[in-house]
């Protein structure tokens, strides 16, 4: 008999504490993790911040304990942890809700507010190594000048409910969120400006009182504070940020910063704004001044990830020409000096896309992380130009990659499909020491192997295949074939959402493969179904199915396929050219290419890397007459990335081409009014699983229709 597992139970699986993100303290000596727990009413997750010893051994000590979490957590130079939470401010209004930058003081003691802005912080975007200065991601309304007057402008929004807002610039919405009418700024601060004295909060009280006073004599309210007159003054003990962006417009929406050690300059990827679109390029700000310096920017290419050296004189970088219907083009890796002179590509022959650098400890090579055969290793690439070294090796994808500046060793966070995310040591020579975790692993049914197969143009196709216990010839397992996303990416690290285990726990076999168009197989693999999604990635993925179900411990005539946003595409190009499966489950999926191109979040990329005529002949709405399979859809409301228009047209055509007299189907569409790309409420992910495990089980394992209890 089977030991029971998390993963037989929903209610068990999401009430797992999962690891989301990793600091490491100047000295190397304590990592801190963001740890996500599941709330006493499981509709939500609350965060707190956990610190272990980063050389091994020890045990998780909570740091923080709020009721509104804790998040974003980062180290400043002198090993004070700042973290963002909309926590309670004894000195702030009683009613704000928006997260700020708070301080906890490595000497000990309570935590402190750092910020007090109207919209509170979205991030910390970067520290000094060397100094007390830090910047912060903070969105501020454009029609104010100064924080006060920002502040006002907000509270007269909210006193009269006006949610509007008036765009000049595409895109309007991004992922799961509206953009605007705030907009990203980044804000330097000096956490030594910090003022806990007596004097300074006697000071502060009396400067609001009299901004009271001053506003009820002359009747000033915050319609004139919003067109010109001060508000509430800013706290006078709290630093005042500085605007190293004023106006920024979009720009800085998806920011990537880092600080020379000494504070003194911020480098920085923004976006270029141009037409629908805009190319990445980076510059150089003066943290005192705010003086700008354009340090890399070319028509079509975009310049992203920068990293800054220990001794700040270098700066490393990721070059990437835009790509086109012909191909997709490499990411380059460069470095040039802090001033963007003497740039150089390095590890030109090393077929990879780095997905993060940090200078190592010395400053002699880079430490980054890639995809690579289904993993996701740490490599080490000689800035000289030597050859790149794969650092670790083994079955994992890592994350989080942080170094310690003293002894060269590095600190992340590792996982793979049975594994969830937990903090590791790296040691120079590439043994890996897993660290002490409040989130201790769960145990996996089942277990994980290879399986590949060679393609018809002769390219290998391999994937991992999760096996129920007690799967055999006498045995045989279901199979589902699980479709990734991306379609730019990898079936090599955990996924809270997409959980694989779960179907495994319920006697099934998962198939996680990685077809054409798939990272971590160089850039000709990624070739082969360029501007051609229904080409290769489709025959790649019958191939390796076919390969899968001649095990004798698979059984063939019961399997399913399912996938989500392009997994979801690619599950309904299979309902449209195969009656192989039982049953297909497509989540947040491309319907109509050409109607999906055009409302999507960022439609300049889809429209650019796809011909018209490819368009056209790739959409799987072509082919509803041919689907023989049933489908059950599923479609949050909030999904911007894949408009719910993908998921309402497929239901309709579903409707006009399948539908009985009664206007019935074997067909079923889930639909959730209020989530996005990925459905993350814990009941609505409890919702998902029941409803796409109920039905499965009909058409794949002859079980009767049965419907969740909360779906009424």
């Amino acid at each position: 008999m089977a030991t029971p597992t998390p993963f037989d139970s929903l209610t068990d699986y999401i009430a797992l504490p999962r690891v989301e993100a990793l600091a490491l303290s100047p000295d190397g000596t304590t990592a801190v993790l963001t740890v996500a727990a599941l709330k006493k009413d499981g509709t939500g997750y609350d965060r707190s911040l956990w610190a272990v010893p980063a050389t091994g051994g020890g045990t998780p000590r909570r740091l923080t304990r709020s009721a509104k979490g804790e998040a974003g957590a980062a180290f400043t130079a002198a090993g004070d942890i700042l973290f963002v939470s909309a926590r309670p401010d004894a000195d702030g209004d009683a009613d704000e809700e928006s997260g700020q930058l708070w301080l906890l003081p490595a000497t000990g003691g309570e935590a402190r507010p750092v910020t007090r802005l109207a919209g509170g912080v979205d991030g910390i975007a970067a520290t000094a190594d060397a100094s007390a200065r830090l910047v912060i991601s903070a969105s501020l309304l454009p029609g104010a000048d100064t924080l006060e007057a920002e502040a006002a402008l907000r509270a007269k929004r909210k006193e009269k409910k006006v949610s509007a807002i008036l765009h000049d610039t595409y895109p309007v919405r991004y992922w799961d969120h509206d953009l605007g009418p705030a907009e990203p700024h980044l804000l330097a601060i000096d956490i030594d400006a910090l003022e806990d004295t007596i004097a300074a909060a006697v000071a502060d009280t009396a400067a609001s009182d009299a901004s009271g006073t001053d506003a009820a004599t002359s009747g000033t309210d915050a319609a004139s504070a919003a067109s010109g007159n001060e508000g509430k003054p800013y706290p006078a003990t709290l630093p005042r940020p500085r605007d190293l962006t004023p106006k920024p417009v979009r720009s800085l929406d998806h920011a990537e910063a880092a600080l020379t050690p000494d504070g003194s300059t911020l480098v920085v990827s923004l976006e270029h704004r141009e037409q629908r679109a805009g190319r990445r390029v980076i510059v150089a700000i003066d943290t005192a001044t705010g003086e700008r310096t354009t340090l890399f920017d070319e028509v079509d290419v975009d310049y992203e990830m920068p990293a800054i050296s220990h001794d700040g004189t270098r700066i490393a970088y990721l070059r990437t020409v835009k790509s086109s219907p012909a191909a997709p083009t490499d990411y380059e890796i460069w470095v040039a000096g802090i001033d963007g002179s003497g740039a150089r590509r390095v590890a030109a022959e090393w077929d990879h896309w780095a997905s993060s650098l940090a200078f190592a400890a010395d400053d002699s090579a880079l430490i980054a992380t890639a995809d690579h055969d289904g993993r996701a290793p740490v490599f080490r690439i000689p800035v000289d130009g030597g050859a790149p070294d794969k650092l670790t090796d083994d079955g994992f994808a890592y994350a989080n990659v942080v170094v310690d500046r003293g002894t060269g060793e590095v600190v992340a966070l590792r996982s793979s499909w049975v594994v969830p995310p937990h903090p590791v040591r790296i040691a120079r020579d590439g043994a890996v020491t897993p660290l002490a975790t409040p989130a201790p692993t769960p145990a996996a049914p089942g277990s994980i192997t290879e399986v590949e197969t060679t393609a018809e143009d002769g390219a290998r196709v391999r994937g991992w295949l999760l096996l129920p216990e007690g799967a055999s010839a006498a045995a045989p397992a279901p199979l589902l074939l699980w479709i990734h996303g991306g379609p730019l990416n990898s079936w090599n690290a955990w996924s809270w959402r997409w959980a694989p285990l779960l179907a495994v726990a319920r006697g099934y076999a998962v198939l996680l493969p990685d077809p054409a168009l798939s990272t971590g197989y160089g850039l000709d693999f990624i070739a082969r179904g360029w501007n051609s999604w229904g080409g290769k990635p489709y025959t790649d993925l019958l191939s390796i199915t076919d390969a899968t179900v001649a095990r004798d411990d698979i059984d063939q005539t019961r399997t399913a396929a399912m996938g989500g946003s392009f997994g979801g595409y690619m599950a309904n190009w299979v309902a449209g050219h195969t009656d192989r499966f039982r049953a297909i489950v497509t989540h947040a999926s491309l319907w109509a290419l050409d109607q999906f191109s055009g409302t999507t979040d960022s439609s300049e990329y889809w429209q650019r890397i796809f011909t018209p005529e490819a368009m056209i002949e790739h959409s799987p709405h072509q082919f509803v007459r041919e689907i023989r399979t049933p489908l059950l859809v599923v479609h949050g409301d909030k999904d911007y990335r894949v408009p719910v228009g993908e998921g309402l047209r497929l239901w309709s055509e579903l409707a006009e081409h399948h539908a009985d007299e009664d206007g019935r189907m074997p067909h079923r569409f889930l639909y959730f009014p209020d989530e996005n790309h990925w459905v993350l409420k814990p009941q609505h992910a409890v919702v998902w699983y029941e409803t796409v495990f109920a039905f499965l089980g009909e058409h794949v394992l002859g079980a009767e229709p049965s419907r969740y209890e909360l779906l009424g």
